[in-house]
């Protein structure tokens, strides 16, 4: 009998440890809040040192995340609709790599007082349409520089057959301030055979001097204009240096390109027309090759 109640006593005494374990185990954990991983969301920064005047490219934009709830004021949440209107903006002040790029930090293409801010003293904005291929491809970003060719048909019949196409450079070493969308000329209406109108051509708008201006206006009319990209490890020259090579360009003919479009193999790609006829009042008519 003793030996039972020795046994029930341990049982109970046992049961009561158990649950006295239980209940503590319990209690620390609702007193040990779990640790929940903070939400955060992506806002713009800058990728790279960003010098005040700098026109803002696509490689420039970078993310990082920061807790909901905490983005700077005037942040941009990383989305194709903020990133792409940043791109072409003008920094107003630098911005430290990983940085947020803040509203009042940049001023946007369009913005009231944009061209102001963005153009050296003396210089101007010109504008050139140009298509996806002799634009590069869409490829030309704010910020980029630029040799501007001219490629024109010469509509003289005198002229051999391998120099009646030219090309030749208008402006070099130019800066890309603004890139935008025009449609091309007639092309807001189907054409003939009902087929889609072509794709917009793109709109560069360049920082040039007012004779550079000037120069760009005419060659617009003169034929289709290209765009030539400068490596972006190039320093940029003078702009008095530029205006020196510039003059010392020579165009460069169709017959320089294909040897095939020479009529006579004794003429150098590129020279003037060399075959001359006298018409002699009495019918003795000489000719002439230089």
């Amino acid at each position: 009998m003793v030996a039972k109640l020795a046994l029930f006593l341990v049982v109970a005494i046992a049961l009561i440890a158990v649950s006295i374990f239980g209940v503590s185990l319990l209690n620390q954990s609702k007193q040990t809040p779990v640790a929940v991983a903070p939400q955060t969301q992506q806002i713009l920064v800058a990728a790279t040192l960003q010098q005040a005047g700098s026109l803002l490219q696509p490689s420039d934009i970078g993310a990082a995340p920061v807790p909901v709830g905490a983005v700077p004021v005037g942040a941009s949440l990383d989305t194709p609709e903020n990133r792409s209107a940043l791109i072409g903006a003008m920094t107003r002040q630098a911005i430290s790599p990983g940085a947020p790029i803040l509203n009042g930090q940049v001023i946007h293409p369009g913005d009231h007082g944009f061209l102001a801010a963005v153009l050296a003293p003396g210089m101007v904005a010109t504008t050139v349409g140009v298509d996806a291929i002799s634009g590069a491809a869409g490829l030309i970003w704010p910020g980029d520089r630029v040799d501007l060719l001219l490629t024109q048909t010469l509509d003289d019949p005198g002229l051999p057959l391998g120099q009646r196409i030219a090309a030749e450079l208008v402006l070099r070493d130019v800066r890309v301030i603004a890139t935008g969308q025009q449609l091309v000329q007639g092309s807001s209406a189907p054409t003939a055979d009902n087929k889609s109108p072509p794709p917009p051509a793109t709109t560069v708008t360049l920082e040039v001097t007012p004779d550079e201006a000037a120069r760009t206006a005419v060659a617009t009319k003169l034929g289709p204009l290209s765009l030539v990209v400068h490596s972006a490890e190039s320093t940029p020259g003078s702009r008095a240096a530029a205006d020196q090579a510039a003059t010392d360009d020579k165009p460069v003919y169709a017959d320089q390109v294909s040897p095939a479009l020479l009529n006579d193999h004794n003429v150098q790609p590129g020279a003037p027309a060399a075959h001359v006829t006298v018409i002699g009042g009495n019918g003795s008519d000489q000719d002439f090759k230089f």
